[in-house]
């Protein structure tokens, strides 16, 4: 698998595609509403991207940013193949990746200076931690934390943090953590329970990670995610995640599409087996009616972008 996250103009968004499946996106644009795809590595870096673009009958459009307004350069391809080349080697930092192309410097004019922040210590102290609780807890994307930061200050008609102020802020946020995870050796608890989740997925229960915004929508909406053989479902929402980012155990939600609670427990039974399986801690008294508790973890959630 390429360590990347692939977007199309039609809003779907492939994360750690295999090369035949790169190749397929590539080949694939041209239509209307589906002409363009961009690239980002994992995790994702500011400014730090390549992307096609493609009309059917036509050329292709590659381009590639290196991190900074004089290192955005473009090259005219008149088939896929070359392009699946080109990506598929920067995706992996392979040496002499772009070699064979005619590559041109675009002049993206200067870069814009992001005034400081005018925000009293208080306000600023209070942005920092929620942003960082958000990019600890390791599923928003650059975009959303940047949204967070634009937004979370708001009151009525005061908006004391601009686009780009919060654009800056969440990138410098980010590559910190980009830093702290650099670090990181073998797998992660969250890992762990990723690959928990798969098993239980793969085994008829709908498994979802970070899934709604609380427990009301999250058993409102659950069903829904489920195919036509789901036996039941787990799942844990975002207070779950704030929860456990901030060091305590990760409550998980469970029970069964039938609503019996013999069917509720025994999901809660799977659910423990798939866990403990993969080295995690729970609780659980075996209650239907009481959620399973992960704990202790060490939360340490790598960033994709």
């Amino acid at each position: 698998m390429l360590e990347i996250v692939v977007k199309t103009e039609n809003w779907e968004r492939h994360v750690r595609v295999s090369a035949e499946e790169l190749a397929g996106l590539v080949r694939r644009i041209g239509g209307e509403g589906d002409r363009f795809l961009v690239v980002q590595r994992i995790p994702d870096l500011p400014d730090v991207f390549a992307q096609v673009w493609h009309k059917t009958g036509g050329d292709y459009t590659l381009e590639y940013r290196d991190g900074a307004a004089d290192r955005h350069f473009q090259a005219m391809v008149d088939g896929p193949e070359a392009v699946i080349a080109a990506i598929a080697g920067w995706s992996r930092k392979e040496a002499g990746w772009d070699a064979g192309l005619a590559w041109s410097l675009l002049d993206m004019g200067p870069a814009r200076e992001v005034p400081p922040l005018d925000l009293g210590e208080d306000e600023r102290e209070e942005l920092e931690k929620r942003v960082r609780e958000v990019l600890v807890g390791g599923y928003a994307t650059r975009a959303e934390l940047a949204e967070l930061a634009e937004e979370y200050l708001v009151t009525g008609d005061r908006r004391p943090v601009s686009r780009e102020q919060a654009q800056a802020l969440a990138d410098r946020l980010w590559l910190e953590r980009v830093a702290e995870q650099a670090m990181w050796q073998g797998e992660t608890d969250p890992e762990r329970l990723t690959r928990a989740f798969t098993v239980l997925q793969d085994a008829g229960i709908t498994a979802r990670e970070n899934f709604t915004c609380c427990r009301s929508c999250g058993q409102s909406e659950i069903g829904g995610e489920g195919g036509p053989d789901a036996r039941g479902f787990v799942y844990f929402h975002t207070q779950c995640t704030d929860a456990v980012a901030a060091g305590h155990g990760l409550t998980l939600l469970y029970g069964g599409f039938d609503g019996s609670s013999e069917t509720t427990a025994a999901i809660g039974h799977e659910v423990v087996a798939a866990l403990e399986a993969v080295g995690l801690h729970t609780e659980w008294d075996h209650d239907p009616g009481r959620a399973i508790t992960v704990t202790p973890l060490d939360w340490r959630r790598r960033l994709v972008g």
